[in-house]
């Protein structure tokens, strides 16, 4: 029933999509490590930049980057370059932009590139994308400032939704960072791998019956990179339903400044739990905290490994258990796959196509309506 979707065929391929992306940015390994180190040591600034579920890879890979090639990027969405260029750059400026696009013909993709050459005093290019036939693979010409990444065909989804696409260029760019070590990193690659695809079948169930629950709300919470991978969740299960499951995300010490105020009776908790013991003490008191003060339809933990604190405070207690010697860049990816099925089964139990589940024709595959303005 659920495998007659692409959805649910674009969640299930990550594992081998991931293996995929491994083997293709390490053939390119000397390509790579030479452009990134050409303009690293001439002071070129980082900037990881997408629009929506694009731009959140950046938003949680900034925080995992320290000690890699790229160490102090900054992530900044191509939508706010758009509107924004000029306070971003100047004629002074030298930027390294890493561009994510699954399609590559989003308007603001190609837009803020342009934008990005024409006000920046320098810039060079690294596009990672998934469609060798979209507009921002056309413009990798051959220069000697652009370098195209380009994943595996399957990448490119199919469905409204982006999954496979985001967790396969987030990985990409991780392994970019990490691009003079890459032959030693297989091992983690096809740990992170397997960790998720017994996942996906040991906690399916766990999550459907979560998605027929009645819920109209749905937070998302996570410390660090996996705030930005709370941004990503909270974007896919909205998605997915259409918005009639309205979404929000913020960090475990953040929400108590006001945000906990969305929480309801028709809402569920979603916490993607830090495997930092000295974290997870301000996000084991959030949990004690909202659990004494409110009666709501769900709640879920996502964690790598047991959690220190009593399980009867959650409703499924998902346990992902990638090894401790994966790296966190590599390793934060895999929490978004309870999302991605928490949208679909929940799209398929408001009787809606996780495909296209737009029935409004608000959102599309890629974005329709915007002008690029000199």
């Amino acid at each position: 029933m659920y495998s007659e979707f692409n959805t649910w065929k674009e969640i299930h391929q990550q594992p081998g999509m991931w293996l995929a992306t491994y083997d293709i940015v390490c053939g390119m390994r000397a390509e790579i490590s030479a452009f990134v180190k050409k303009f690293v040591e001439e002071g070129y600034e980082i900037v990881l930049t997408g629009a929506g579920t694009s731009a959140y890879i950046g938003d949680a890979l900034k925080w995992t980057l320290a000690g890699t090639l790229l160490q102090g990027a900054k992530a900044i969405a191509t939508t706010d370059i758009i509107t924004e260029a000029e306070q971003l750059f100047n004629k002074d400026s030298k930027v390294l932009l890493i561009s994510f696009a699954r399609s590559g013909n989003s308007p603001e993709s190609v837009g803020a590139i342009n934008l990005v050459n024409k006000v920046a005093g320098s810039a060079a290019h690294i596009y990672i994308t998934c469609n060798e036939n979209g507009e921002m693979a056309k413009m990798a010409d051959g220069s000697d400032n652009i370098l195209l990444v380009l994943l595996p065909p399957e990448t490119n989804d199919l469905s409204l939704a982006m999954t496979s696409s985001y967790s396969s260029m987030f990985l990409a760019c991780a392994m970019i960072a990490n691009i003079d070590r890459i032959e030693d990193h297989k091992a983690q690659i096809e740990a992170l791998a397997a960790a998720v695809e017994t996942s996906l079948a040991k906690y399916s169930e766990g999550i459907k019956e979560i998605a027929s629950r009645d819920f109209t709300r749905a937070i998302f919470l996570g410390s660090g990179e996996l705030m930005g991978v709370a941004e990503e969740s909270r974007l896919k299960l909205q998605e997915l339903t259409d918005g009639t499951v309205m979404c929000t995300f913020d960090s475990f010490l953040g929400f108590r400044h006001g945000p906990k105020a969305v929480v309801s009776p028709e809402s569920i908790m979603v916490y993607l739990f830090s495997e930092d013991e000295s974290t997870r003490r301000y996000e084991y008191d959030l949990v004690r905290q909202v659990k004494a003060k409110n009666n709501i339809a769900g709640y879920v933990a996502v964690s790598q490994s047991k959690l220190g604190i009593d399980e009867s405070q959650f409703d499924l207690n998902i346990i992902i258990g990638v090894p401790d010697y994966v790296e966190r860049c590599y390793k934060s990816v895999s929490y978004v796959i309870v999302a991605q099925l928490l949208g679909l089964y929940k799209a398929i139990s408001l009787d809606r196509s996780p495909d296209n589940p737009s029935i409004s024709g608000n959102i599309s595959r890629v974005v329709e309506g915007v002008t690029i303005y000199e």
